[in-house]
């Protein structure tokens, strides 16, 4: 048994291209499994290939985030990057799925909405068109293949929850019209009630080294304290939001330990009951 399992880093991206096996070595020598989680198709291959390499421990997703469904810089504290414009090409992922002799892909993700990221000559309700029919051809892509989805949703600068609104109701469509699917929301920044909408849908909420942070994280540790044990994952997002005391530094999967950690310390409960409900939850989840 894992110690703790990440349930979605980025091992798999351009940030580790020079010692991206050190540092899987090093997690799993401090018992820590984790997910490696496309964005795009390159991403999503190499996260597959990947997990092949080791006998245990390492599994990967496939997916692509809807910012890579145009032209888009991102230019933030942590993340600089240019997308290309790429749509999701049904065919070549489920080649990814086939070949997957050893069954070390388990779910589709990340997808979903991303209303922060806006492209210039775009309006937000053009991004929202564009987004959607990608998002709902994904979760039926991971209902045919029973895996679970990865879910990434980013509100405007302007807007408060209106791409977790939109990714809600367009889950709930889906569910009504038959579709049956599992997943998570990755990286939860919502609120209690948003929580337990998920919840109801079946799903679980994932949690980074943003609950570490200073004052601005005040109200999210606040809803970890309200949230059941049984409805949480741990996550690092890496190479990004690294937990304190690694601010500023590059993100690994071993620091998932951090956010681990301080969910005990909110929640008044032990590290290894966190580590033993969580790894649950993950193993549950995607059927490790």
């Amino acid at each position: 048994m894992p110690f703790l399992i990440d349930s979605h880093a980025h091992v798999n991206f351009n940030a580790y291209k020079d010692d991206g096996d050190a540092v899987i070595r090093r997690s799993l020598g401090k018992g820590i499994w984790l997910i490696n989680v496309g964005s795009q198709y390159d991403t999503s291959k190499r996260a597959a290939e990947i997990a092949n390499q080791y006998k245990e421990g390492v599994y990967a997703a496939i997916g692509l985030h809807p910012i890579h469904l145009s032209h888009t810089e991102v230019d933030e504290e942590e993340i600089h990057f240019k997308t290309r414009e790429e749509f999701f090409d049904e065919d070549k992922y489920q080649a990814l799925i086939d070949a997957d002799k050893n069954h070390k892909i388990v779910a589709v993700g990340e997808i979903g909405l991303d209303y922060f990221h806006i492209p210039e000559n775009f309006t937000l309700k053009e991004i929202r068109e564009r987004q959607a029919p990608d998002f709902i051809k994904q979760l039926h892509f991971a209902a045919k293949n029973n895996l679970p989805v990865i879910i990434h949703c980013r509100d405007s600068e302007r807007g408060k929850f209106d791409a977790y609104r939109d990714t809600l109701d367009i889950l709930r469509t889906e569910i009504k019209n038959g579709l049956v699917f599992r997943g998570i929301k990755h990286s939860f920044d919502g609120n209690l009630e948003i929580a337990e909408e998920f919840f109801q849908l079946g799903f679980y909420v994932g949690f980074t080294g943003v609950i570490t942070f200073g004052k601005n994280a005040e109200e999210l540790r606040q809803l970890v304290k309200n949230l059941p044990l049984d409805k949480i994952l741990v996550e690092t997002d890496c190479p990004y939001l690294s937990p304190d005391p690694h601010r500023g530094e590059r993100n690994e999967p071993s620091f998932v330990e951090f956010t681990a950690a301080k969910i005990a310390e909110l929640k008044g409960v032990t590290l290894s009951e966190v580590a033993k409900a969580t790894i649950f939850n993950t193993q549950k989840l995607f059927r490790i």
